[in-house]
Parts: structure tokens; C-alpha cells; sequence
């Protein structure tokens, strides 16, 4: 098995996580798509399936967190070292841009005959359905707590998850997006709306609307709370 050092794991793991998870929304999304208007449940499964991938293939490396909010948690109940923290943090955000990337690259055509501003926003990252600040901050905490509240109970210590850890964990996600995702689209993920949100802003899409940076601090606060509350309920829990 060749070598993969964890900051390159994370960056392709979280790559692969947002290059199929943003796919599939413009695969519903976008004009002229062959999956066009298929509905919530193909991209909440789809997004599922990303999370999948994205851990089967790097968890033997890095330990697949994908996710700063994860990697939080997991630091918070000393199950990875503080000191890794900022490396794994570099690594998951630069994944994220480089996978909303590919995204563009991929369904560049139907960004292009999209004129649906919104929409083409949407493929990037998360807004709500009822804008209600505070609201929609909750809906994100206690979306990122099941998530990271699961992990804890999954993850080996020291590293984070297993191979064998992946499906598991991507049936939390398919879950958390069928049951609580209905009312921002569940980031869950800070690195997963923040750096797509990033490359909407710089990429060259026609027709395109601002990038929403009024509502960008709820799914980077929110998840990051999220991840930071059941660490401390996991540890609270097994002391």
C-alpha cells in the first residue's frame, strides 16, 4: 500500500467528499442535467454516498475526519492530538475548494445555461429555507452534534476513523440530511459551505449572484459549536 501522509489525506478525502456531494446537487439542480429535478432525497443519499467515499479511501491515512468540526471533537475528548489540529484544518478547507472546483469544471456547460442565480449558488453552498438567524445557527449545532456525537462513539483513539467505519458513518449523514437537513440543507461541515462558497465567489459563472456572505457565518459557527458541545458531552458522558 503506498504511503499518503494525513495533511494528503484530508485534502483528497475532503476533495472527494465535496466534489461528489456538490455534484450531486447540481445534478438536480442545473438546466440540462440528465438528473435534473430529481428531488431532496437523491441529493441527501447522494451526499451520504460522498461521505462514503470520502472516508473508505483515506481513513487508513489520516484518519478521514473530512470535516474541521470532527476533527474539533475529536480533539476536545483527546481522542487526536491538539497539535495536528491547524494541519488537519488547512488540509480540509483546501480539499473543499479544490472539490467545489472540479464541480464547476465538471457541469461548466449547465452553469452556463443555468439562469437560475440561485440555484447555481446552491450547487456551492447552504442557505435556508425560513431565514431566521438564530433559528437556522440552532438547526446547525444540533445537526453537527448528531453528527459528531456518532463519530466520537465510532472513532478509534488517537486517529479517527477506520475503513471499516465508512458506511456507518455515511448513513449518520443520510439521516441527519432526510431528518434535520429540510431547513438550512445541513453543512454540518464548516470547510463543506465555506470554501465552496469561496470559489462561487472567484469562478467565472455567467449570470452569477452574490455568494450570500450575509448568511456564510451560521454554517461556520454553527458546525463548529456543534462539534465543540459533543465533545464535551461525550467526555461529560464517560467520566
Amino acid at each position: 500500500m503506498n504511503a499518503m501522509s494525513p495533511f494528503l489525506g484530508e485534502f483528497i478525502g475532503t476533495a472527494l467528499l465535496l466534489y461528489l456531494g456538490d455534484a450531486v446537487v447540481a445534478n438536480v439542480l442545473l438546466r440540462g442535467t440528465k438528473g435534473h429535478g430529481a428531488g431532496w432525497v437523491a441529493i441527501t443519499v447522494g451526499w451520504g454516498l460522498a461521505v462514503f467515499v470520502g472516508v473508505f479511501v483515506v481513513a487508513p491515512f489520516s484518519g478521514a475526519h473530512i470535516n474541521p468540526a470532527v476533527t474539533l471533537g475529536l480533539a476536545l475528548t483527546g481522542k487526536f492530538a491538539w497539535a495536528s489540529v491547524p494541519m488537519y484544518l488547512g488540509a480540509q478547507f483546501l480539499g473543499a475548494a479544490t472539490g467545489a472546483f472540479l464541480v464547476w469544471l465538471q457541469y461548466r456547460d449547465h452553469f452556463e445555461a443555468t439562469t437560475d442565480a440561485d440555484a447555481q449558488l446552491g450547487v456551492f453552498c447552504t442557505g435556508p429555507a425560513i431565514r431566521n438567524p438564530i433559528s437556522n445557527v440552532i438547526s446547525e449545532i444540533l445537526g453537527t452534534f448528531v453528527l459528531v456525537f456518532a463519530v466520537l462513539y465510532i472513532a478509534e483513539p488517537d486517529i479517527g476513523l477506520g475503513a471499516l467505519d465508512a458506511i456507518p458513518v455515511a448513513l449518520v449523514v443520510l439521516v441527519i440530511g432526510l431528518s434535520l437537513g429540510g431547513t438550512t440543507g445541513y453543512a454540518i461541515n464548516p470547510a463543506r459551505d465555506l470554501s465552496p462558497r469561496v470559489m462561487h465567489a472567484i469562478l467565472p459563472i455567467s449570470g452569477k449572484r452574490d455568494s450570500d456572505w450575509g448568511y456564510a457565518w451560521i454554517p461556520l459557527l454553527g458546525p463548529i459549536t456543534g462539534g465543540l458541545l459533543a465533545g464535551a458531552a461525550f467526555v461529560l458522558l464517560s467520566g
